[in-house]
């Protein structure tokens, strides 16, 4: 079904939207108005981002998510590990690269975002269609993803990696591809819930607590 609260949000739709693949500006300066010029050059990928929303949230669920597809920029610096012992552990202070980008999250209220999002749905539902769902609702598929990731479990403490294992003639330049976790039970999970990991268990639980409340403005 299609995002709950547009009777609330009906006067802030009259305006016609843009066809999908002229929408860029449109998309682009929506985005500003949510989280500011800055925020969109420091955080985002503007160019197709209705386009990449739809096509990371669909892949977060699978093993592999494209990073040239996400609608956010990498996150700087590179993964970062320690030596304890003989153990390889994600370095403590690897959840800093992240923080810029959760708090730039915290800054938008979910209502906020849901209001937008309820106002470009059609665009999302367009390119959910093109991506080859013709039937399906992209909202439906969007509040599914978004319970996947509440999965996820949360880590405390230190968490062992391992060298990835090269099973071809180059080894992966990817900082995230060079690691895995050494608990198979981690590494068989999605690449999303893997990212929240990453992430360090202090940012997965204020990313879950946002998505949780943005969860309930489009949900029916």
């Amino acid at each position: 079904s299609a995002p709950a609260g547009e009777a609330a949000s009906a006067a802030a739709t009259t305006a016609p939207l843009p066809p999908l693949e002229q929408a860029g500006d449109f998309v682009a300066d929506a985005l500003t108005g949510l989280v500011g010029r800055r925020g969109v050059l420091q955080f985002l990928q503007a160019d197709n981002f209705v386009q990449r929303v739809v096509a990371t949230v669909d892949n977060l669920p699978s093993k592999h998510a494209t990073p040239r597809l996400w609608p956010v920029q990498p996150t700087p610096g590179r993964f970062a590990t320690r030596t304890q012992g003989d153990s390889l552990q994600m370095d403590a202070d690897n959840a800093q690269r992240y923080l810029p980008l959760v708090q730039m999250v915290e800054t938008v209220k979910p209502a906020q975002a849901a209001a937008l999002y309820r106002r470009l749905y059609p665009l999302f539902q367009q390119a959910y269609q093109d991506l080859g769902y013709p039937q399906g609702y992209f909202n439906d598929r969007l509040v599914q993803v978004i319970d996947h990731l509440q999965a996820t479990p949360q880590v405390e403490g230190t968490v062992a990696m391992t060298l990835t294992e090269v099973k071809g003639p180059y080894a992966a330049t990817a900082p995230w591809l060079r690691y895995e976790f050494a608990d198979p039970a981690l590494q068989e999970l999605s690449a999303g819930q893997r990212a929240l990991l990453r992430s360090g268990v202090v940012n997965q639980r204020r990313l879950l607590d946002w998505l949780a409340a943005f969860r309930t403005q489009i949900a029916r």
